[in-house]
């Protein structure tokens, strides 16, 4: 008699193919997560870096609109300091002029920006040098107002300055990391510019004119 032994019945597994799915799933998720954070970072930084860049136009724009008020009142005591007077005008017109979009500030741009606001500060400090000659216009309460005002304003570009490199390097340093690096290269965030520290910029101009 021929005794036939019972086979053992297949258990059901996952297919291959399924489990391929689910890897690919898996890492598409995650990778997606990734990329949507970083986007997300990166647009927070460079917010940032955009707001603080304002608040520079804006302290710089504070001290374009004091000089002509302090030219007219030099005007009145300094009358043979014209030629100074034109250069401070000169200074201040090339200034004012050059725009910027902070989204895309590049070295060249900032380098160019930063050497007009230089030569106007030069011109400015150069006018109120020669205010030593004058001892009335020293003693006007207009000039002493704007001279104060002026003084809180070379304060206010120095922070802002500051401010800015500070939001910029946080925002460039991100964007270099991995995997960050790969996404900002994907969704067009580049490197912003930084100002250049130049000797003795951590400290306002000296614009104390009252000292006899």
């Amino acid at each position: 008699m021929t005794t036939t032994t019972p086979s053992t019945p297949r258990r059901a597994g996952i297919p291959g193919w399924a489990i391929a799915l689910i890897v690919i799933g898996v890492l598409v998720f995650g990778i997606g997560g990734c990329a949507i954070s970083a986007k997300n970072s990166m647009v927070t930084y460079d917010e940032n870096s955009n707001k603080k860049w304002a608040d520079v136009q804006s302290a710089y724009q504070r001290r374009a609109d004091l000089i002509p008020n302090l030219v007219e009142v030099v005007k009145g005591y300094a009358e043979y300091e014209q030629e100074t007077l034109t250069k401070v005008v000169e200074a201040r017109s090339k200034a004012t002029s050059i725009t910027i979009d902070p989204s895309n500030i590049t070295p060249e741009q900032l380098q160019q920006f930063q050497a007009a606001q230089d030569q106007l500060t030069g011109a400015l400090s150069r006018l109120l040098v020669t205010i030593e000659r004058y001892p009335d216009l020293k003693a006007n309460q207009n000039f002493l107002e704007l001279q104060s005002q002026l003084e809180g304003t070379e304060n206010r570009i120095n922070v802002s300055r500051n401010d800015y490199n500070e939001a910029v390097q946080q925002y460039n340093t991100y964007i270099r990391k991995f995997p960050q690096s790969f996404f900002a290269g994907l969704y067009g965030f580049e490197k912003k510019a930084m100002f250049q520290a130049q000797q003795g910029s951590e400290n306002a101009p000296d614009i104390d004119m009252t000292k006899n």
